[in-house]
């Protein structure tokens, strides 16, 4: 295991964790925290060891309390904010590209922009004393950056609800609008991600990464345009070991041995 002093990265089997580990602070999203995230997130991208990503806190009860608040109000030239803010769209693109799928193991609250953190991810496993929160407004604020990332995952007035009225919801509501993909009682949670986990470390990693690049390339693309798109992908995965080793373990009723080409 390798750390820096605000995030932690850790290779078991073929599962990348990487804990936001700033206990102290509720895993604030600071520069350093931010940065952290990102370095991270990229060196899972370059490894090959790891197929699967899991985005985790170190903290028992909160995933992170999003945005360092101090840093809002510090006195600073609004030149050097604006060049500050641009790490929140810069690890939204990293996680979003990453070529591997991502779980948020969402253990405690998830508050502000790390909801935002969250919602980048491909899935979240919530446990079931989680909340969920953009309180942003409450404080004179407001929830910018992850705005985007809500309204392409939540129907548009729960989401104006969720960014107007900045109220606390828990895990259940959380999977009901469709914010989160399953929701687990605390003791189950550990299981739960580690089996998901495991579940996608062990598909195809050649036509997982064409896929999730194709996630990633269609979602804000015209119909025929993503049609388009989508079936020069198809016409690419063709061409893939890995597809003819699928479809022949799958006629002789046997478990696929992927080479990841």
């Amino acid at each position: 295991m390798s750390e820096t002093s605000a995030v932690r990265y850790e290779v078991d089997g073929l599962v990348a964790t990487i804990s936001m580990d700033q206990p102290d602070s509720r895993n604030a999203l600071s520069d350093e925290m931010l940065d952290g995230l990102i370095a991270a997130f990229e060196r899972a991208r370059d490894d090959d060891a790891a197929r699967v990503v899991v985005l985790a806190s170190t903290h028992e009860k909160v995933f992170s309390a999003g945005g360092n608040l101090s840093g809002f109000a510090a006195d600073v030239a609004l030149v050097h904010k604006y060049e500050g803010i641009k790490r929140f769209p810069r690890l939204f693109e990293t996680i979003g590209t990453l070529g591997k799928p991502s779980i948020c193991a969402a253990r405690g609250h998830v508050i502000a922009g790390s909801l935002g953190v969250a919602l980048a991810c491909d899935l979240i496993i919530a446990s079931d004393v989680a909340t969920f929160s953009t309180p942003e407004i409450n404080v004179g604020v407001f929830p910018f950056m992850i705005m985007a990332l809500i309204y392409r995952n939540v129907g548009r007035k729960k989401a104006s609800e969720m960014l107007l009225l900045g109220e606390r919801f828990d895990a259940v509501e959380a999977e009901r609008i469709g914010l989160v993909n399953r929701v687990v009682p605390a003791a189950e949670f550990d299981a739960a991600v580690a089996d998901w986990a495991a579940r996608l470390a062990g598909k195809s990693p050649v036509l997982m990464k064409l896929g999730k690049d194709a996630m990633w390339r269609q979602q804000d693309l015209p119909l025929a345009e993503a049609l388009d798109f989508l079936r020069t992908q198809l016409t690419l995965a063709f061409s893939t070991e890995d597809i003819q080793e699928g479809v022949s373990a799958f006629f002789e009723k046997r478990e696929p041995e992927w080479k990841g080409r």
